[in-house]
C-alpha cells in the first residue's frame, strides 16, 4: 500500500477503534470474540483501503463489514465453544452515570434478542445511525430496520422492566 494511503488508513482506524470495538461487543457480548471481529474488519478495510476510502459513507462501508464479519463468525461451528471460564473484559458501553448492575442488564437483555433485531438496536441506539445508514449497512430496506427497531424494543423493554427498574428512555433508546 502506498506510504499516503497507509497513513489515512491509520488515522482512520485509530479514530474509530472504539467505537468499532463497543459495536461489536454490543454484538457479540464477549470481550474477546468483540476483539477478534474487529481485527477481522480492520483486516478486511485494509485489503480493500483503496476502494473504502472512494465511498460516499465510510463509516457506513466499516460498519457493513463489521456487522456481515460478526454474522460470519456467528456461522461458525466453534464460535459457541467457550475456552475456559475466563470472563470477558469489561467494555464502558453506558454512560458514566450508569450502574454496572444496568450495563450488565442491558448486555444480557441484547444478548437475548435474535441477532437481527440485535443488530438494528445496536447501530441504531447505541451507534446512532439513521433509519437509512442502517439499512444500508445490513443490506436491507428502511422498512425492515423499523419493524426489527420495534419489535427488538418492546423486547428490551420486557426484559429490563422485569428485570429492574431501568429505564430504555433514560438510556438514550426510544422507538
Amino acid at each position: 500500500m502506498h506510504p499516503d494511503r497507509e497513513r489515512e488508513y491509520v488515522e482512520y482506524v485509530r479514530g474509530r477503534l472504539p467505537r468499532l470495538h463497543r459495536t461489536a461487543y454490543l454484538l457479540c457480548g464477549d470481550g474477546h470474540r468483540a476483539d477478534d471481529i474487529v481485527q477481522v474488519t480492520l483486516t478486511a478495510l485494509y485489503v480493500q483501503w483503496k476502494k473504502a476510502a472512494q465511498a460516499d459513507n465510510l463509516d457506513g462501508y466499516v460498519h457493513r463489514i463489521l456487522v456481515r464479519k460478526y454474522l460470519d463468525e456467528r456461522r461458525l461451528r466453534w464460535a459457541g465453544v467457550r475456552l475456559g471460564g475466563v470472563p470477558a473484559e469489561s467494555v464502558t458501553v453506558a454512560a458514566a452515570d450508569h450502574s454496572l448492575a444496568e450495563h450488565d442488564e442491558l448486555v444480557a437483555a441484547l444478548r437475548s434478542l435474535p441477532k437481527g433485531q440485535r443488530a438494528v438496536v445496536v447501530l441504531r441506539f447505541l451507534d446512532d445511525l439513521t433509519i437509512e445508514e442502517t439499512a444500508e449497512v445490513l443490506g436491507c430496506s428502511a422498512g425492515n430496520v423499523k419493524s426489527q427497531s420495534s419489535r427488538g424494543l418492546a423486547t428490551l423493554r420486557e426484559l429490563l422492566g422485569a428485570v429492574s427498574r431501568i429505564s430504555t428512555t433514560r438510556m438514550g433508546i426510544q422507538s
